[in-house]
C-alpha cells in the first residue's frame, strides 16, 4: 500500500506564495520523478513541475521563475514553492509519483488526492 498525501493549498491573493508538500508513505523500494500536476475546472490536467532523484527538473512554461520544485529523499517528500501567484493559477494540484514498491511493483505517475489552491484577484 502506497498513499501519496498533499498539505499546503488554501486561498491567496494575487501576488502572494503558498508552498505545497506531498509526502510518500508506505512499502515503498524507491522513487524516481515526483511533481506536480494541476486542473482547473472545465480544463485539461496540466504538467506544472517533476523532479527526478537525479535532480532533473522541469517547469510547465506558465509558472516558470514563479515556482520552485524540491525535493528531500530522505523523507520522500517533494515540495512545490508557489510564489507571484496568479487567479490562473487556480486549482486543484495533484502530486504523483513514479515509483517501485517493496514488492516489486512499478507505480507509473500515481496520484494523491490533491490539494486546492484558490488565487484571489
Amino acid at each position: 500500500q502506497v498513499q501519496l498525501v498533499e498539505s499546503g493549498g488554501g486561498l491567496v491573493q494575487a501576488g502572494g506564495s503558498l508552498r505545497l508538500s506531498c509526502t510518500a508513505s508506505g512499502s515503498i523500494f524507491s522513487i524516481n520523478a515526483m511533481g506536480w500536476y494541476r486542473q482547473a475546472p472545465g480544463k485539461q490536467r496540466e504538467l506544472v513541475a517533476a523532479s527526478t532523484s537525479g535532480g532533473n527538473t522541469n517547469y510547465a512554461d506558465s509558472v516558470k521563475g514563479r515556482f520552485t520544485i524540491s525535493r528531500d529523499n530522505a523523507k520522500n517528500t517533494v515540495y512545490l514553492q508557489m510564489n507571484s501567484l496568479k487567479p490562473e493559477d487556480t486549482a486543484v494540484y495533484y502530486c504523483f509519483a513514479d515509483l517501485l514498491t517493496q514488492g516489486g511493483t512499478y507505480l507509473h505517475d500515481y496520484w494523491g488526492q490533491g490539494t486546492q489552491v484558490t488565487v484571489s484577484s
